[in-house]
C-alpha cells in the first residue's frame, strides 16, 4: 500500500488530490466516483460497457461528467490501466481479480479496494457506527434483515448495508448518522477488503460457489474468512459446518474476542441454540455453564419455518446479542420480520398439491436446504452453475424426488447428475429459452406431482441465462402456477 493511501484511515483525512480509477460505473462505482469526487480526489471511472440512451448507466455518467470526473467508457477500455500515474482503484464486486485492469494495478503495487473497503475508510474518525458483517453461501440477506429487524426492536437506528438494503457508502455517510450497522458482505467484497474491523461477525455456511470468479474452492472459502478478521467481540460461526469454525480458528481477531456457534441442537455454552422449540442464549449471559437465557421461539418465525430459516434466526440473534441487545428485542424483532420475496414463498396449493418460489436458491447449497425441508418434491431446476458441483445435491435429495423439470443452460448437467444418482426418478428436459417457458415447466410439473406433493423451484443455478434475475424467473413462476388454477 502506498504511504498515501495508508493514511486514509476515516472520511476526516486528507482524500484531496488522491488520483483514482473506478472501475465499474454500476450502483457501487457511482457511488465511490461520488464519494471521492466530494472529496477532492481526481476520479477516472472505466467499463467496458457504453451506457445506453435512457438507461440508468447514463444518467449516472451524466452526473459524474458534471461533478468532474474523467470518464472512459465502452468496449476496448478496461484492457489495462488508462494513462496516468495513480493512487488507488477501487472496483466493483463483479470484477475478476484476473480482468486486466485490475491484474495490471496489483502488478504496478497499486492498491485495489473494494467498495466495502472504501466505505470503511469513510467512516468518522470518532463515534462511527459499529459494523455487525455477515457472509456465507447461504442465509445472508435473511440473517441480515432478520438481524436489522431485532436493532430496530431495540430501539436503535439500524439499517441493512452491503450486498443487499442501503449501498454500504450510502450508509455510513448519512447525514443522519446510524447506531449500527448490519453489512451483508459477498465473497467479493470481502476479496477486496483489508481493514474492517467489525463489532461482530458471522459465517453462516461455505459451500461451492462462485469458483469461476475465485478460482477454486479453496481461495473462495478464504475469502468468506475474510469477515472475521479484526473482530471486536464476537465471531459467530455455524456448528453444523465445521469450516466455519476453522475460518474462526485461523482468523486474527481482536484481543477478547470469542468465538460463538449457533446450532439447530442443545447449545453447549458459548453457543446458542434450539430447547424444546427456544431459541436459547448459553453465549451471552452470566453464569452460562449450568443456565440459559430464552430469546424467541420457533412459533415466533411464523408458520412452520423450515431448519435453514430458523438457523438464520439464530445467527442473527447471537449477532444482536453481541451488540448488547436484550433478550426481549431478539424477539420482538423475529416476529416482526417477514422474509422477502422468492424464498420458501407460498404460491398456492391446488388440488392438493403446494406450489413454493425458491427462486433465490441460485447455486447448490440454497437449493438442498430447500430441498430438504419437504417430504416429496418435483423440483424445477436448471440456469447458470457458475462451475459448482450438483452432484452431492442429487444424492441427498434423491429419495425425496418425485420428480425433476429441468430449465436453462446447464440443465444437462443436472440431468447427468440425475442419471448417476437418482436414475428412477422422472427427468422433463424443457430445452425452450423464452422467459414464458414457465407455463409449460408448471404444466410438466403438475404431470409429475401427487396430492401431497410440493412443486419446488429451487433451481440451484443463477438466472440470467433466461431472466434478468431471480425475482423475476420467481415471479414467472408465481404468474404461471396462478394462470394454471384459473385453467388458463
Amino acid at each position: 500500500m502506498t504511504t498515501r493511501t495508508s493514511e486514509l484511515t476515516s472520511r476526516d483525512a486528507s482524500w484531496s488530490g488522491l488520483r483514482v480509477v473506478v472501475a465499474g460505473i454500476g450502483v457501487s462505482g457511482f457511488a465511490a466516483a461520488d464519494a471521492l469526487l466530494e472529496r477532492g480526489a481526481h476520479v477516472t471511472v472505466v467499463d467496458g460497457l457504453a451506457p445506453r440512451d435512457g438507461s440508468a448507466s447514463a444518467e449516472r455518467a451524466r452526473i459524474l461528467d458534471i461533478l468532474g470526473a474523467t470518464l472512459l467508457l465502452g468496449p476496448g477500455r478496461t484492457g489495462g490501466l488508462p494513462p496516468g500515474d495513480w493512487d488507488l482503484v477501487v472496483t466493483s464486486p463483479g470484477w475478476r481479480p484476473d480482468q486486466p485492469l485490475l491484474a495490471e494495478a496489483a502488478a504496478g503495487g497499486i492498491p485495489v479496494w473494494g467498495e466495502v473497503e472504501l466505505a470503511w475508510r469513510m467512516r468518522p474518525s470518532e463515534g462511527a457506527a459499529p459494523w455487525l458483517t455477515v457472509t456465507g453461501t447461504n442465509g445472508k440477506t435473511t440473517t441480515v434483515k432478520m438481524l436489522t429487524s431485532i436493532l430496530r426492536a431495540a430501539g436503535l437506528r439500524a439499517c441493512a448495508a452491503g450486498n443487499v438494503g442501503t449501498p454500504i457508502l450510502e450508509a455510513v455517510l448519512h447525514p443522519d448518522p446510524y447506531d449500527v450497522i448490519a453489512a451483508e458482505l459477498s465473497s467479493f467484497q470481502l476479496h477486496w477488503s483489508s481493514s474492517i474491523a467489525p463489532r461482530a461477525s458471522a459465517c453462516l455456511n461455505v459451500a461451492p460457489d462462485h469458483i469461476d470468479w475465485h478460482g477454486s474452492f479453496e481461495s473462495y472459502a478464504a475469502a468468506k474468512g475474510v469477515v472475521y478478521a479484526r473482530t471486536e467481540v464476537a465471531c459467530i460461526y455455524n456448528v453444523e459446518d465445521p469450516l466455519t469454525e476453522r475460518l474462526v480458528e485461523d482468523a486474527e481477531v481482536q484481543e477478547g474476542c470469542r468465538a460463538v456457534g449457533f446450532t439447530l441442537g442443545i447449545p453447549a455454552p458459548s453457543m446458542v441454540g434450539l430447547v424444546d422449540g427456544v431459541l436459547a442464549d448459553r453465549a451471552f449471559i452470566e453464569q452460562r455453564t449450568h443456565n440459559a437465557a430464552e430469546l424467541a421461539t420457533v412459533a415466533d418465525l411464523g408458520g412452520d419455518p423450515p431448519p435453514h430459516y430458523v438457523a438464520n434466526a439464530l445467527a442473527a440473534a447471537a449477532l444482536a446479542r453481541a451488540h448488547g441487545v436484550p433478550a426481549w428485542a431478539v424477539r420482538d424483532g423475529l416476529r416482526a420480520f417477514r422474509p422477502d420475496p422468492h424464498r420458501i414463498a407460498d404460491v398456492a396449493t391446488i388440488d392438493g398439491v403446494r406450489f413454493v418460489d425458491d427462486s433465490k436458491a441460485t447455486n447448490p447449497h440454497a437449493a438442498a436446504a430447500s430441498l430438504g425441508a419437504y417430504p416429496h418434491v418435483v423440483w424445477v431446476a436448471g440456469g447458470l452453475l457458475k462451475g459448482a458441483d450438483v452432484d452431492g445435491l442429487v444424492v441427498a435429495a434423491a429419495a425425496r424426488l418425485r420428480g425433476v423439470v429441468l430449465i436453462g443452460a446447464d440443465r444437462q448437467r443436472i440431468a447427468a447428475a440425475l442419471a448417476r444418482h437418482a436414475p428412477d426418478v422422472p427427468v422433463i428436459d424443457i430445452a425452450d429459452t423464452d422467459t414464458d417457458v414457465m407455463d409449460l415447466v408448471v404444466s410438466r410439473a403438475v404431470d409429475l406431482a401427487h396430492p401431497g406433493d410440493v412443486v419446488l423451484l429451487a433451481p440451484a443455478a443463477a438466472s440470467m441465462d433466461m431472466f434478468t434475475d431471480y425475482a423475476e424467473r420467481g415471479d414467472a413462476f408465481a404468474e404461471a402456477v396462478h394462470r394454471h388454477s384459473r385453467g388458463e
